[in-house]
């Protein structure tokens, strides 16, 4: 016999691409389906229609199209509340950089019409972005590598000549390239300006150990969860296909004191490289949950059902423990579905 008193929610996740460069949507959405708390209802929010996440049926209820970032936020938020008209959703949780900046601009609106979101502040989000790095570690005591921001594919001689070989050319939003040549690091400008367009950051290459860090902020400067991991397998698109959780207070007092300064609301992934001196690095700060952050769940500390209980104004007490050692190893499965499903979200924007 169902309990009862269990309450139901109905919660919206984007990034249901789970490719080879998977986005979070998925583990996410695995994250609070492991909480026992609620009986949820997942809404999928797709941009294209060979998100697979669309199709995993016993992962997502039901997914509705929404429009891209470029079409800007009230566009967004007509969709979401036509979708909100239907499914009464409680809570959303997006998981792309490039989509944040709409969802916090609609955020107070999304509150008035009962939809709960747990995101950093403009503010927030600006000043960890790729291009005000190296301010805002100079800023905070955070170590981080020297950087330059560039328009002009010309500029990257004169990088070269001051950071010396190899350097690391980073697109605006995502991907990065290690380039050793000047004729490398030409085309991986021109690759990643077509893709996400200018400025191009143009970094100074560190030689390490790669860690990354989920880690969770209330929005008031205390840590509500902090898990470090490292890589033990990485694609050729740099993404890590398998780590383990590690024991390493250094790097738990690193997002400690990321969140203390920042008051940080809401997930993020410190990527860090470690040098053979031990000094930390801080190589990016993605204001998200990592397509990794089913890990944190599988090792004692759910950060997306703790995200989702701060949306809905509950009191969230921080975690203290965590299984160190604890593995994850991602793996391709071939999904198999109609094409009537997909002519369905094609031409009609729905699930």
């Amino acid at each position: 016999m169902k309990d009862t008193s269990i309450k139901k929610l109905v919660i919206a996740v984007t990034g249901l691409n789970a490719i080879d460069s998977p986005g979070p949507g998925i583990a996410v959405i695995r994250g609070i389906r492991d909480c026992k708390d609620w009986d949820v209802r997942i809404i999928g929010l797709s941009y294209e229609s060979l998100e697979p996440g669309i199709y995993m049926h016993d992962v997502v209820d039901k997914t509705y199209q929404i429009p891209y970032p470029s079409a800007g936020s009230e566009a967004l938020l007509n969709r979401l509340i036509h979708i909100h008209e239907s499914e009464k959703i409680d809570v959303i949780i997006p998981n792309f950089d490039a989509e944040l900046q709409n969802f916090i601009k609609i955020s107070n609106d999304l509150k008035k019409i009962g939809i709960g979101t747990f995101l950093p502040s403009l503010a927030q989000l600006e000043a960890r972005d790729k291009v005000n790095l190296y301010h805002f570690g100079t800023q905070h005591n955070l170590l981080v590598p020297a950087d330059r921001i560039i328009y002009k594919v010309d500029d990257l001689k004169s990088v070269i000549d001051q950071f010396g070989s190899p350097i690391v050319v980073k697109g605006k939003y995502y991907e990065a390239v290690v380039t050793y040549t000047l004729e490398q690091a030409q085309k991986a400008f021109h690759k990643l300006q077509a893709k996400w367009g200018l400025p191009i950051i143009v970094q100074q290459f560190i030689n390490g150990t790669e860690i990354n860090i989920a880690a969770l902020g209330d929005g008031k400067g205390n840590t509500i969860s902090a898990i470090p991991m490292r890589k033990l397998y990485i694609t050729d698109k740099g993404k890590a296909w398998a780590g383990i959780t590690l024991e390493d207070k250094s790097l738990i007092d690193l997002a400690k004191h990321f969140i203390s300064v920042t008051k940080w609301s809401g997930g993020f992934e410190l990527e860090i490289m470690r040098t053979a001196d031990n000094k930390p690095y801080i190589m990016e700060i993605n204001p998200r949950f990592p397509a990794w952050i089913y890990l944190t769940t599988g090792a004692g500390q759910n950060q997306p059902e703790a995200l989702v209980k701060m949306a809905l104004g509950e009191e969230v007490k921080p975690y203290t423990d965590y299984e160190v050692g604890k593995i994850f190893i991602r793996y391709s499965w071939d999904l198999i579905t109609n094409i009537e499903e997909f002519q369905k979200i094609s031409a009609f924007g729905e699930l």
